[in-house]
């Protein structure tokens, strides 16, 4: 099974099972409800789907629920930060900032 992709997404993937099952309807149900497939919010229940803001919106109009209630209190240092290496276009910055003061450039 797939690790969730972060505490966001863990906890509002938690928030989403629990409005569902307050309501007492299943996964596929609210995927009817919101107009996303069911395997989606089985995905978001466990974490392991990022969603887009058009799928917030979803699933909370189809949990009858403000999607404020489902990222309430959810901030940036949930998640984590993406180790990558720099862009083509960083690396040209860097190496133009660099010769502009004289430093190295970042590799």
């Amino acid at each position: 099974m797939r690790e969730p992709k972060s505490d966001a997404a863990s906890t509002f993937g938690g928030r989403v099972r629990e409005h569902r099952q307050r309501l007492g309807i299943s996964q596929e149900t609210l995927a009817e409800l919101s107009g996303v497939h069911w395997t989606f919010v089985g995905q978001v229940e466990r974490g392991t789907r990022n969603l887009s803001l058009h799928n917030i919106i979803k699933l909370a109009g189809g949990l009858d629920i403000d999607p404020a209630v489902l990222v309430s209190g959810i901030t940036a240092s949930m998640v984590p930060e993406e180790t990558r290496a720099p862009s083509a276009a960083e690396r040209i910055l860097s190496e133009r900032r660099s010769q502009q003061d004289g430093a190295e450039p970042v590799a």
